[in-house]
């Protein structure tokens, strides 16, 4: 029993699972879709809550994810002031294609190159998206979820409602 418990222990601190509540970091550097560079401090919605979504063009669930949610996203703005942030982890191969798939998407999120995954790996996650945080008014992460289903946006909007009460 020992022996199990120092592997959980051992997974655990070199796996770097997150801490529900542990900080955004502010000092990643990200690029913008125009190829302008930012820190991650720019990650933000003015005290209110935050989903930001892990992404990639070659990632079939995370384009429906997006989709899904552009479709109650103007909704969920006005009755929780949330703001989604959408952050791809497209490489330097692939980044080409975000603008454009963006853009033909209409999806209204902002969005941010993470080429070399540097906040994603800030955060702990792998190269497996989706991967969605719900961040509180703090910059505190609070609920996070790996990868999508119909349905899943309603226990993320939950997710930001719980935040307001």
């Amino acid at each position: 029993m020992k022996k199990i418990l120092l592997i959980v222990a051992s997974i655990l601190l070199v796996g770097g699972v997150m801490a529900q509540n542990a900080k955004l970091p502010d000092n990643v550097t990200l690029k913008t879709l125009d190829g302008k560079t930012v820190t991650s401090s720019v990650i933000q919605n003015d005290g209110k809550p935050l989903i930001i979504s892990f992404w990639a063009t070659w990632c079939g669930p995370c384009r429906n994810e997006l989709n899904t949610i552009r479709e109650v996203y103007d909704e969920w703005v006005e009755e929780t002031g949330v703001k989604l942030i959408a952050i791809s982890i497209d490489n330097t191969r692939t980044s080409a294609k975000v603008k454009p798939l963006v853009e033909s998407s209409e999806w209204p999120y902002e969005v941010y190159l993470d080429q070399n995954m540097d906040f994603a790996h800030a955060l702990n996650i792998g190269q497996d998206p989706p991967h969605t945080f719900v961040v509180n008014g703090d910059g505190e992460i609070v609920w996070q979820h790996k990868g999508f289903q119909p349905g899943a946006e309603e226990e993320l909007i939950e997710q930001v409602r719980n935040l307001l009460k």
